[in-house]
């Protein structure tokens, strides 16, 4: 496993080691000693995937109190383009975004620890997007950042994205109020 980048103290960007051959590849997406050794020590208790269409855009997501949650995401067929944006209070880095593309062909997997709120816009048509949680979900714990404020000014890479109705209605950022605290490590 390789440490890609640490865009933003806490973010981290792998790349595990793939074996390929004329079968096919092979990889471990998980292994606790790894993951530990590069510094991601949380006990991952629930795994998630979506399947969705090109220009399907989710987030920007975040749990708060005892459901807040860490992620490990990749992608497993397709591509996305995937955001983490800084909601600690405190932070140096407080408000600021990171993106990168994660798609099938390199593998990436993206760590986003608790005190993110964390998106993606799907790339491709059948894309599968899958996460590990440190938490589990909580419904009256979800929270929610306008993907399009102004005030972040991120490029999601597609025009017109496809969203749920619960994200056309999300805070936006100069009201939001985080329950996040940042902790200098």
């Amino acid at each position: 496993m390789e440490i890609i980048d640490e865009p933003i103290k806490g973010l981290k960007l792998l790349k595990p080691k793939v074996f390929g051959d004329h079968r096919g590849y092979f990889f471990e997406s998980y292994n606790k000693k790894t993951f530990e050794s590069v510094g991601i020590n949380d006990e991952f208790v629930q795994d998630n995937q979506s399947f969705s269409q090109k220009n399907v855009l989710r987030g920007l997501h975040f749990q708060t109190d005892e459901f807040a949650q860490a992620k490990l995401v990749r992608v497993i067929s397709g591509s996305v383009y995937d955001v983490a944006l800084d909601i600690r209070k405190g932070s140096p880095t407080y408000g600021k975004t990171f993106g990168v593309e994660l798609n099938a062909t390199n593998q990436y997997q993206f760590y986003v620890p608790v005190g993110f709120a964390h998106g993606f816009v799907t790339l491709e048509d059948n894309t599968v997007f899958a996460y590990k949680c440190s938490n589990y979900y909580s419904p009256g714990h979800e929270g929610g950042i306008m993907y399009n404020d102004p005030d972040l000014n991120i490029d999601w890479k597609v025009d017109n994205p496809i969203l749920s109705e619960k994200d056309r209605e999300n805070e936006v950022f100069k009201l939001f109020e985080s329950p996040f605290e940042y902790e200098e490590k």
